[in-house]
């Protein structure tokens, strides 16, 4: 049962009437520098400020602040090893790496040694399956689904039929932009569309090759998994050569201002997914800027707030509040542990009363976890970009994704994974 403000200020006075308690400790992987800083710092920014809000308005959680300790990535998978290894000391409750890579070479760490990990909309997409990956979580949506809700969007726009269309995936060339290509194909397989796979090598400042590819073979529409310069690079390569922007569509980390405004009017029309709502009309902002950055506690200048990455950093933060909440309640203590932590998060349900006590209604989907699904229902919504008016218009309601296909694919790799390396199904 979800706890109303009310019941939760009585808990955690229940919870936090006894010896001072240590903060609750969820670090930040951020990354600030490199050649993706530009997305990262909004990210990093809206997670702090979050987490500020609630110790400067709630007093914590369960009576308990929260501690966020920041270690520099640069998105640098090495480096994010390191972050790991070097915060072990500081017993984290969870952690949010915003890489695919480094989330690749952190799932058997983690799981070892009983830490959760969030990679919400990015990283392994078959950790879906809880059955496997009995540590990693990715709600509310993955990589495969994204896929899945574009291709979808396409059949809505064409009638229900993409046979003889012609799509092309314009990807950054690592393990993140190669995560869509196989659901794309099977889509392809099963909707007669044609499909072409283009690489761009990190960090993507080098396209013109591509977008010469893409003007001799013409494509009816262009998919984009790309990150950081790559987006801005592609946005203005495809106004060069006339592609048509509302045939357009990135996924939602290639569909932030940072992408869009340094192309200025040539990005008018330039849509991608949204997994949460965009613009600054919700009331959580008001608070954010009362208790956070009309107080000077703000992590950047507070000029970005209501901004996509600001807001996806914020959403990622209230996941990992409201799990707290639910690990203190199923534990009946205040001061959980890393364990206890991944109880809440497959206990997390989310709903949109949920959302609207929050001060954010309407902003994500609603959704369950349990022990074999930690992925949420994977639906996404698409928006565009406005030149003119400089912002992000949401032009869908929630789409879902091919569910039946995608959750056949997270069957196959999963259970490939779980063999690979002798793990025992949970959830019999």
């Amino acid at each position: 049962m979800r706890l109303t403000r009310l019941a939760a200020a009585a808990l955690a006075v229940t919870l936090a009437s006894g010896p001072a308690l240590a903060d609750l400790v969820i670090p930040s992987l951020s990354y600030r520098t490199g050649p993706f800083a530009a997305g990262g710092i909004p990210f990093a920014d809206g997670y702090a400020d979050y987490m500020t809000l609630i110790n400067e308005r709630d007093g914590g959680v369960g009576g308990i602040r929260i501690r966020v300790p920041e270690c520099e990535t640069a998105y640098n998978t090495e480096r994010g090893v390191e972050c790991y290894e070097a915060l072990r000391g500081e017993n984290p409750l969870v952690h949010q790496p915003l890489s695919t890579g480094i989330t690749y070479q952190l799932i058997p760490r983690m799981t070892q040694d009983d830490v959760p990990l969030h990679t919400m909309g990015y990283g392994r997409t078959s950790a879906v399956n809880g059955r496997v990956f009995s540590h990693v979580f990715n709600y509310p949506a993955n990589y495969w689904d994204g896929a899945s809700v574009i291709i979808n969007y396409l059949l809505e726009e064409n009638g229900g039929d993409l046979s003889g269309k012609k799509i092309a995936l314009i990807y950054h060339n690592s393990a993140y932009g190669r995560e869509p290509i196989r659901t794309l194909e099977e889509l392809a397989a099963k909707h007669g569309y044609a499909l072409t796979t283009i690489a761009v090598d990190s960090p993507g400042q080098e396209q013109a090759s591509q977008w010469l590819q893409i003007r001799r073979e013409r494509p009816d529409y262009v998919v984009m998994w790309g990150w950081g310069v790559m987006n801005q690079v592609a946005i203005q390569e495809a106004a060069n050569i006339r592609f048509p922007m509302e045939n357009f569509i990135g996924v939602w980390w290639s569909g932030s201002e940072q992408d869009v405004i340094p192309a200025g009017q040539a990005a008018h029309g330039y849509k991608s997914l949204a997994m949460h709502g965009t613009g600054r009309d919700y009331p959580i902002y008001d608070d954010i800027q009362t208790y956070v950055v009309d107080r000077g506690l703000a992590a950047g200048a507070g000029d970005g707030v209501g901004t996509v990455l600001y807001s996806r950093g914020m959403y990622a933060a209230m996941l990992a509040v409201e799990a707290v909440k639910k690990a203190q309640e199923i534990h009946g203590v205040a001061q959980i542990t890393p364990a206890m932590m991944r109880d809440g998060m497959e206990a997390l349900e989310i709903t949109e009363e949920l959302m609207a006590d929050l001060g954010l209604p309407n902003f994500g989907p609603a959704f369950t976890v349990t022990c074999e699904n930690h992925g949420g229902t994977g639906e996404a919504m698409i928006q565009q970009w406005d030149a003119e008016a400089r912002q992000w218009n949401l032009i869908t309601d929630w789409i879902a994704p091919d569910r039946d296909l995608i959750m056949q694919l997270v069957e196959e790799d999963s259970m490939a994974y779980a063999t690979e390396n002798n793990i025992e199904l949970r959830c019999n």
